[in-house]
C-alpha cells in the first residue's frame, strides 16, 4: 500500500538516485515470473536500505526472508570490505533465482544465503551483527526480534518490513480476525515500549520501523 499518491510516489523515485542494471534486471524478472511480486523491495525502498547500510558500515548483516534477493543485494552495498551478510529464505524454490543473481553481484563472495527455517538458522548463527533486516513471516515478527536481539552489537540496526500492512494495523476488525495483522501490532507495541532500544516507524510504501539498540 503507498500512502502517497501515484504521482508524488514516481516524483520520489524519479529524485532518487537509479537503481543498478543488475538490480533493474532482477525488479523486472521478479514482476514477470514470480508469484506476489509486491513482495520485492523495489527501487525506493531499496535505496533507502543501501543509504542506511552505507552510512551504518556494517561488519556483518542478516537479512530473514530474501525472497527474490534484491533488498540483500541493496543491503551488500554498504558492507565493509571483509564484511558479510546472511540471508534466510523459507522457499527452496527460490533458491536458483537468487543464487542467479548473487552471482552477477560485485558483493558475490560475501553473501551467505541460507535455505530453511529461521527460527533454527538464527540460533546456529554465531555471530554479532550490525544490521538486521526482518522482512519474512509476520506471525513471526516478535519471535525474529527476540531471538536477533543478543545477537547485536551496541548502536546495531533492526530494520523491520511491512509494519503498516496495508493500514489494517489501525483496523480493529482486522486485528481481531488476522494473526498476521493482530502479529504486527503486538510487534510495533512491543517496540515502542522497549527501553532497550530507540525507534522511528516511517511510512515508506508498507511501512519501515527503524529500530537501533543503545
Amino acid at each position: 500500500m503507498e500512502f502517497i499518491s501515484e504521482e508524488l510516489s514516481k516524483y520520489a523515485e524519479d529524485h532518487t538516485t537509479p537503481e543498478s542494471d543488475l538490480l533493474a534486471q532482477l525488479n523486472r524478472e521478479t514482476y514477470s515470473q514470480v508469484l506476489i511480486p509486491r513482495m520485492l523491495s523495489g527501487h525506493l525502498q531499496g535505496r533507502i536500505l543501501s543509504l542506511i547500510s552505507k552510512i551504518k558500515q556494517p561488519r556483518n548483516v542478516l537479512e530473514i526472508g530474501t525472497y527474490t534477493g534484491y533488498a540483500a543485494l541493496c543491503l551488500a552495498e554498504g558492507l565493509t570490505e571483509n564484511g558479510e551478510l546472511d540471508t534466510i529464505e523459507k522457499n527452496e524454490e527460490l533458491e536458483t533465482r537468487i543464487l542467479k543473481y548473487f552471482k552477477q553481484s560485485p558483493y558475490a563472495s560475501q553473501l551467505n544465503l541460507h535455505i530453511g527455517d529461521a527460527i533454527e538458522l538464527v540460533a546456529s548463527l554465531d555471530k554479532k551483527f550490525d544490521l538486521v533486516f526482518i522482512d519474512a513471516d509476520k506471525s513471526n515478527y516478535l519471535n525474529y526480534y527476540n531471538l536477533v536481539f543478543d545477537k547485536l552489537n551496541t548502536g546495531a540496526l533492526i530494520i523491520a518490513d511491512n509494519v503498516l500492512w496495508s493500514g489494517k494495523v489501525l483496523n480493529e476488525s482486522q486485528i481481531a480476525k488476522d494473526i498476521d495483522t493482530k502479529a504486527l501490532v503486538e510487534f510495533n507495541s512491543f517496540v515502542q515500549q522497549d527501553s532497550r532500544v530507540e525507534n522511528v516507524l516511517m511510512p515508506v510504501r508498507d511501512g519501515l520501523m527503524i529500530i537501533r539498540k543503545k
